[in-house]
């Protein structure tokens, strides 16, 4: 069993436990109203164009038995930058966490306010390669309302992400 298997049957487990530990939605749902559902559908729609905006590919369709089959191409394995991973949580501190997905490299965030800032934003990063580069990471920022962000903004959040990674990996490598 290689680590790719043991990670799956870890991720599956760990999905397993936290959807049963819900008990208010999913097959159990007693009575639960058709606008929640469809706020939910809504807002799982969101993530996904958030993910394929960051990622720039639309994913088809997936099921959680894909995850026990072992028809992954080696070559698409998407290894993650620990310091650029580890300084986009730190940079966005700020924001709420709505998912994160270390396997595929995406960290999706909420809406919230910079310190300081009047404006709200919310966040998909994509770290896409394990080299401490700028090419490893993509930030998609959207304003509240959906509104667009100017690039320059976009770009100093890339800006200080890479830094604080740097950063990071200056202050291991003294260890």
């Amino acid at each position: 069993m290689n680590l790719q298997q043991v990670a799956r049957i870890a991720l599956a487990t760990a999905l397993v436990a936290t959807l049963s530990a819900c008990g208010g939605g999913g097959l159990f749902n007693r009575g639960g109203s058709s606008e929640s559902k469809a706020a939910q559908r809504a807002l799982a729609d969101e993530q996904r164009a958030n993910i394929e905006a960051a990622t720039g590919e639309k994913k088809k369709g997936s099921s959680l038995w894909d995850l026990f089959s072992n028809a992954d191409d080696p070559n698409t394995t998407v290894e993650v930058n620990k310091y650029i991973w580890q300084a986009s949580l730190e940079v966005l501190n700020f924001l709420p966490i709505e998912s994160v997905d270390p396997f595929t490299g995406v960290i999706v965030t909420g809406y919230g306010r910079p310190p300081g800032g009047g404006k709200a934003y919310r966040a998909t990063i994509y770290v896409q390669d394990p080299a401490l580069d700028a090419r490893s990471l993509k930030v998609a920022l959207q304003g509240q309302g959906g509104g667009a962000v100017a690039p320059e903004t976009v770009r100093a959040v890339e800006d200080a992400i890479l830094t604080r990674a740097r950063q990071l990996r200056v202050r291991d490598s003294k260890l």
